[in-house]
């Protein structure tokens, strides 16, 4: 059933390297510009996407042949290759890789280039074609290839905006995270938090809304995305719940790779800085 699956994603990734009119945009985002230079990434692009859709097709159409399974898993092992260079080389690039929809290279992009090395590799050494497997074992088969799809899907960050999004905008609608469970709304905490001199020292740091946020004991946690020198990380501010003191916020960037702490602040450093 690999073999099903992996030909689906490489379909899909063809039809987003050859037919979207987004193409040559993703193409200028992607570290192909800083491989193969600017004016050789959109046609190193669309001859991916033209390898992808060859491939996927042969995977998905009988007979089956051992030769497709080891292609597969030969471009497979060329992605993670490329996403591993990408990440180092070009942190800001885009993937380019199942959407348009402009998402940097992170660890869930490489995680699920190592996945499908090891689909490949599954279907590189199967016997039996994915149709006769489906026609002998449809329910299991069938949960297979979805659980399977699923895991691509999730490790995949250009297509959160399908299923993440929407799912984290349901939660917020049941949950009402405007209000915290204090009783004191988020806002006033957020209007106390860029009062403070800690968020005017490292608010330029931060690149997203609030991402989750939470109360413990007389604080409510705050966290940002951020990025500091370069690395994705987490801003994590703490905020006085019950009085109104922006002098005692303080904050720290927590790496989202390591889980290090690369900067902590108060302002109690920053008076003492000045002086």
């Amino acid at each position: 059933m690999q073999t099903l699956v992996v030909g689906a994603v490489l379909l899909w990734a063809a039809r987003v390297k050859l037919f979207s009119r987004h193409a040559e945009a993703s193409a200028r985002r992607s570290a192909l510009t800083r491989l193969v230079g600017p004016s050789r990434a959109l046609p190193a692009y669309r001859l991916l996407g033209g390898v992808e859709l060859v491939v996927g097709a042969s995977l998905l159409l009988p007979p089956l042949v051992a030769l497709e399974g080891y292609a597969a898993t030969a471009l497979s092992v060329g992605f993670l290759g490329y996403l591993v260079y990408a990440r180092r080389a070009a942190p800001d690039a885009s993937c380019g890789c199942l959407s348009a929809a402009s998402a940097p290279v992170s660890g869930r992009s490489i995680a699920r280039a190592g996945v499908l090395v090891l689909a490949s590799a599954v279907a590189a050494s199967s016997t039996t074609g994915w149709y006769d497997v489906l026609a002998a074992h449809p329910l299991r088969g069938t949960a297979v290839v979805a659980a399977s799809l699923a895991v691509v899907v999730s490790l995949s960050p250009e297509l959160d905006h399908l299923w993440l999004l929407p799912l984290r905008q349901a939660w917020a609608d049941v949950t009402h995270p405007l209000r915290g469970g204090s009783g004191v709304p988020l806002l006033r905490s957020m209007q106390q938090l860029q009062q403070s001199a800690v968020f005017r020292r490292v608010g330029a740091l931060v690149n997203s809304d609030v991402r989750e946020h939470w109360d413990e004991d007389d604080w409510r946690m705050i966290c940002y995305a951020a990025r500091y020198q370069g690395r994705a990380a987490t801003a994590v501010f703490a905020v006085p719940l019950s009085a109104y003191t922006p002098e005692a916020v303080r904050v720290a960037l927590v790496d989202d790779t390591t889980g290090a702490t690369l900067l902590s602040l108060r302002d109690t450093d920053l008076l003492a800085a000045q002086h």
